[in-house]
């Protein structure tokens, strides 16, 4: 097994000049009490705070916090109205119209209006896959008056509530006019959200911790929470979100009392924790998470299908989950690229799973592709150990199909930055990143813009293929479960012949948290801290 070493101490330099210039907003308050005060530590640092700009799951955890969404998933999976009184759709299926309801504040006291709203949802939509998809069907997004828009579209499209109701990252977060109106390709450089929490600027240290206060403005909804939908009744004063890289420090830590959550632990350390009579273990996502194989379709030689399908054939999922988690009954393999226990799984053209690792088979490929044994660069995110180990893992195998393997360490955040870079690998690019969407998020097709095979305009690897989107295109408007399961079959069919990202194994990652915790949400994609307290 490799023996992944994470950096001791907090880390700060490079973290600190990823973020973005200063929110105009500090709130001013006396220190709320240890009792109704959360400290957590989650599976890295906050590269951004533009929850648009990026879908890294650390910066939607942080937009959850601070801003509020239109619609919200509930616990069975769907869409509820959260910032949105009342809505309807035509009877020709071709106009909603919403109405925002009551009590709706930015954090500076100003009141939401359609204003606002209406380009949010086209800066979201510029950036997001789910998005991307419903505006090729829009026709526009109008504001009637301050309280009432409406998205007309070209033709009936049933995911519209979906896709603005999701959990996985960007989630469709509502912001101000002035940041509405940057640039999507920008970041924003203000923090002010009408959600339940308000970030404190003043006692925030990026890249050590982020403060964030109660809103005492905020208006909940007055039905129960389900999801990340319904009632968000804040019962906590202030959260903490500390960076502890080093996972033996912050399991000491949570043992000790000096903070109270622990997103990530290590399985190595799970019996340990277990045992300890004031600290509980809880999954928090169900489905868990699908580790994903990002491959640049820009540059060689990923360009070149062959050496794509290549991958299939020299990734060994047991050792990379194994390398991570030992022989733990947290992870598995995956087949499916729908993931595994989601709705749309299936075991079209997965024979390249069924016959095993084939080192020959890479290495014909790559030789088919026309590798040349110029360096593969591999981003190797070290600060997040399940992404570190499989980096290391993946860099063996390409050596052992004789590819030249320039592994690059970085934190995540400097991945998050350089993952959109479409220069050469010697340039500044880069050929493969590891990373992971939640499985729930993997079994849609529409609403992961990892999904998306729209070149240019896809998200990070621009995978480009055009039978892929018309069945995506299919599956949406599928009348039945049953029809879209027909579609899915079809799609995987078509996405392991060209390869659009592959997988290193899935997984269930236990949380773990002081008994005193009670409340968290269990819901994919991001850690609401609404609902929760300490008692």
């Amino acid at each position: 097994m490799i023996k992944f070493t994470r950096r001791t101490g907090l880390q700060g330099s490079l973290a600190a000049a990823a973020l973005l210039a200063a929110p105009a907003i500090a709130r001013g308050q006396a220190r709320p009490s240890a009792a109704r005060t959360v400290r957590a530590v989650m599976h890295g640092d906050i590269p951004t705070y533009d929850p648009i700009w990026t879908t890294a799951n650390m910066t939607a955890y942080h937009g959850g916090m601070v801003y509020d969404t239109l619609f919200g998933i509930d616990a069975n999976q769907q869409p509820q109205p959260q910032m949105v009184s009342r809505y309807g759709v035509s009877d020709d299926k071709l106009t909603y119209t919403f109405e925002l309801r009551d009590g709706l504040r930015w954090h500076d006291g100003t009141a939401v209006t359609t204003a606002d709203i209406v380009p949010s949802l086209k800066r979201w939509a510029a950036r997001d896959g789910g998005g991307q998809h419903m505006m090729l069907r829009v026709k526009d997004i109008a504001a009637k008056d301050e309280r009432t828009f409406s998205i007309a579209l070209k033709e009936p499209y049933g995911l519209v509530l979906d896709v603005l109701a999701k959990t996985n990252s960007p989630l469709c977060f509502m912001m101000r006019k002035k940041e509405a109106e940057t640039d999507p390709m920008q970041k924003i450089d203000q923090v002010v959200g009408s959600g339940p929490f308000i970030l404190n600027l003043a006692e925030t240290k990026p890249g050590t911790q982020y403060v964030y206060d109660r809103n005492p403005s905020y208006v909940p909804r007055s039905e129960p929470v389900s999801g990340i939908s319904g009632g968000k009744v804040v019962k906590l004063d202030r959260v903490v979100i500390v960076n502890m890289p080093d996972a033996q420090t912050a399991v000491a830590a949570l043992q000790a009392g000096e903070i109270d959550f622990y997103e990530v632990p290590p399985a190595d350390f799970l019996g340990q924790l277990q045992s300890d009579p004031n600290i509980k273990i809880e999954v928090l996502n169900a489905l868990g998470n699908v580790g994903q194989v990002r491959l640049n379709f820009l540059h060689p030689p990923f360009d070149n299908v062959k050496a794509r399908q290549a991958m299939l054939y020299l990734v060994n999922q047991s050792d990379a989950m194994k390398a991570t988690f030992g022989d733990s009954k947290y992870a598995r393999t995956v087949s499916s690229y729908f993931g595994m226990g989601t709705p749309m799984e299936n075991d079209a053209n997965t024979d390249w799973f069924k016959g095993g690792r084939n080192v020959e088979k890479a290495k014909q490929l790559f030789k088919e592709a026309g590798y040349d044994g110029r360096p593969v660069v591999l981003m190797q995110a070290t600060n997040i150990a399940v992404m570190s180990n499989t980096s290391q893992v993946l860099a063996q195998e390409l050596r052992q199909a004789g590819i030249n393997v320039k592994l690059e360490a970085m934190d995540w955040s400097n991945v998050v930055q350089r993952r959109s870079n479409k220069a050469a690998p010697d340039q500044g690019g880069w050929n493969i990143f590891i990373t992971w969407s939640s499985g729930s998020a993997i079994g849609n097709p529409i609403l992961l813009a990892a999904h998306a095979a729209t070149g240019d305009k896809a998200w990070f690897g621009w995978p480009s293929d055009a039978k892929h989107e018309q069945l995506r295109d299919k599956w949406a408007t599928a009348p039945s479960l049953d029809a879209r399961k027909a579609v899915a079959r079809e799609l995987q069919q078509n996405a392991w012949d060209f390869v659009p990202q592959l997988y290193y194994g899935q997984w269930v990652q236990p949380a773990a948290m002081r008994k005193n915790i009670r409340g968290v949400i269990p819901v994919p994609e991001i850690i609401p801290w609404w609902n929760a307290e300490k008692v």
